[in-house]
């Protein structure tokens, strides 16, 4: 089914719902019951969608939306802030008489509806939330715009100074809730709008936006964006700086600072590859194009699914395309998250979930099941690992139905919405059989294409389609899952032949049976390298340590991945040669994932005053996302 008829037909469903919903009469053309009862539970199905509350936002979408996005902004790297105006086509019910939009340290300068000033008020702030700003509205009103600046300190912004010949740099994080730091919007992932913008950047430096981008830099800094299809607030993205593009395919390209575009070019060259499994999976891709940016080391995660434009980490870059598996994993999220999103931050793992499992499906497709179950089996160990750290603090976080209202949705960013929910998406697959689930999963991305879901919508939907019979649903243990703590006995079991041979010469290592020199080092990949260290004991010698240091240069890999391992087990070992890397490493690199487990390790093994003068030096250069979660691991303030 190609796309243009998946929107028709969603469209059209969306419109007999909405007609369900407001009770208007008999058309006057017969139909009978069992021809049109299918449609309409399907429609009263997505029309339902609407009505969700998002917790984390002020926006009352019921009174009054937005639909449509003019963005007209000024990018100052001096000031650290963007001026600009946000005009917002909206609709809005019969008798509403004002609209919300989440905002958090932004200063409005003037409001306007429909050309006219217009009375506005901003509320108390609430921690996380920031502060509602309430519009008054004239009966029919159709547009508002909204005039601020940002504050220097936007929690989603991080500015990165220019050093030596690298021009300053921006780039927004808007997941989850902090696209309000740097514009006035409904801030909810059920809420979608399209979007256009004039943004103007300093010379010399490249605006990109999630939407259609330039492939040059325009000499007056002067770019123009158009998204057309409708997004969540959290998936808009902008960054400035001094970038080159490089096509790596009829719909894929990289952008990169001039001395990582050649090596960007190179290891996301298969992205196409990627691109064409994932369209032979579950359907044709929506977005257009599938680019990728290469941000500061800085940047808090491996990766960000802004549509048409994967914002990306260069710790992925290792020379040898062995950490492509996060780019199949932020483009699944075209499918599952930018499609089909997550209604509201409770409801993280049917983003997650979802899309861990389309990424093992696509890493599958092209490098075959062997490098897929070696994936898995990593994943399996770091959720059993996380479920037990999560147990002693909060059972209730193990769930993958989350409860969240009060805390910041980071908070539900944990191994439990990706690793759990891919697990119980792989059971559905095991139970019905690969090719009933697939054919479920197509339908499904079609059916509710650009819209949101919550958790017991999607309960009643697979109970009506994929679980059906009883004895399917019961072996399933749907509400165990979803709705319980820690891994369901029935958890899919994973094997890999290769990760079993590692653990089997790590354990022959560790008894002496096998020296350092005869380990097949050289012949592992990857996933094998990572497993075998970070499964090292935590007291391993020093003695040991260095063995195995002199014998592979583990400190000089261009792997992050493993360097991390190796670091981390450096710290728990109190092995020192390594420790000018790590705080070069901390210092240099900014992704969450890397600072938390050594930055605990260093707690954990008394190595406190480290820890503190590390982070001393490096937190200016963190993003937001990243300081909140280490000043609170290190009691920092």
């Amino acid at each position: 089914m190609n796309l243009n008829h998946i929107s028709a037909q969603t469209t059209a469903l969306l419109l007999f719902g909405t007609a369900l919903l407001c009770g208007c009469g008999d058309t006057g053309e017969s139909s009978s019951a069992s021809e049109n009862s299918a449609l309409s539970a399907k429609a009263q199905r997505i029309a339902a969608m609407e009505q969700v509350t998002d917790h984390h936002s002020f926006a009352r979408p019921e009174e009054a939306r937005i639909t449509h996005l003019s963005w007209d902004a000024n990018v100052d790297f001096d000031t650290r802030t963007i001026s600009g105006c946000a005009t917002y086509d909206i609709e809005t019910s019969n008798d509403a008489e004002r609209i919300i939009l989440d905002t958090h340290e932004l200063t409005i300068e003037g409001v306007t509806v429909d050309g006219q000033p217009a009375t506005f008020a901003l509320g108390e702030a609430q921690e996380h939330l920031g502060r509602p700003l309430t519009v008054d509205l004239s009966a029919g009103a159709k547009q508002v715009s909204i005039c601020y600046v940002s504050d220097p300190g936007a929690d989603a912004l991080l500015w990165v100074e220019a050093q030596g010949d690298q021009a300053p740099f921006l780039f927004t994080q808007s997941q989850a809730i902090l696209a309000r730091t740097w514009i006035p919007v409904q801030d909810s992932p059920g809420i979608r709008f399209t979007y256009d913008a004039n943004v103007r950047v300093p010379q010399g430096l490249m605006a990109l936006m999630s939407a259609k981008n330039p492939t040059a830099i325009d000499p007056d800094g002067r770019y123009s964006f158009r998204m057309t299809q409708p997004i969540p607030a959290y998936l808009l993205a902008l960054a400035a700086g001094e970038v080159e593009y490089r096509s790596v395919g009829q719909r894929c390209a990289v952008y990169a600072v001039p001395n990582l575009i050649e090596e960007a070019a190179y290891e996301f060259g298969e992205m196409e590859d990627l691109l064409l499994a994932a369209e032979a999976l579950y359907g044709t891709y929506a977005w257009e194009r599938y680019d990728l940016l290469i941000l500061p080391a800085a940047f808090p995660f491996g990766g960000m699914e802004n549509p048409r434009l994967t914002f990306a980490t260069p710790t992925i870059i290792a020379g040898d395309r062995s950490l492509v598996a996060l780019v199949a994993h932020e483009l699944a999220h075209s499918w599952s998250g930018n499609l089909v999103t997550n209604a509201t931050w409770d409801d993280f793992w049917l983003n997650e979930g979802f899309t861990v499992y389309f990424e093992q499906r696509i890493m599958e497709a092209v490098y075959g099941r062997e490098i897929s179950e070696m994936l898995a089996t990593l994943s399996y160990q770091g959720l059993v690992d996380e479920v037990d750290a999560i147990q002693d603090l909060n059972p209730d976080d193990t769930h993958l139905k989350l409860h969240l209202q009060g805390r910041n949705p980071d908070d539900g960013m944990t191994a439990i919405a990706y690793d759990k929910g891919y697990f119980f998406i792989r059971l559905m697959e095991e139970t019905v059989g690969r090719e009933r689930f697939d054919a479920w999963l197509s339908d499904y991305f079609a059916t509710y294409a650009f819209k949101g879901m919550d958790t017991e919508r999607f309960v009643d939907y697979l109970k009506t389609t994929l679980l059906a019979d009883p004895s399917t649903l019961a072996a399933v243990n749907l509400d165990a899952w979803i709705y319980g703590p820690g891994l369901p006995p029935n958890c899919p079991t994973v094997s890999s032949p290769r990760i079993q041979n590692v653990d089997a010469a790590l354990a022959a290592w560790e008894a002496g049976e096998t020296s350092t020199a005869d380990l097949p080092w050289n012949d592992w990949v990857y996933q094998e390298r990572y497993r075998f260290l970070s499964n090292l004991a935590d007291d391993t010698s020093v003695e040991r340590m260095t063995e195995l240091d002199d014998a592979w240069k583990i400190g000089a890999t261009g792997n992050n991945e493993i360097l991390f391992a190796w670091m981390e087990q450096a710290v728990r070992s109190g092995y020192q040669p390594a420790y000018p890397r790590l705080e070069s490493f901390l210092i240099e690199v900014g992704r969450r994932k890397f600072l938390t487990p050594l930055y605990r390790a260093m707690k954990e093994t008394n190595q406190m005053d480290m820890a503190l003068a590390i982070y001393k030096q490096a937190r200016p250069g963190y993003h937001a996302v990243a300081t909140g979660t280490m000043d609170e691991l290190l009691a920092w303030n």
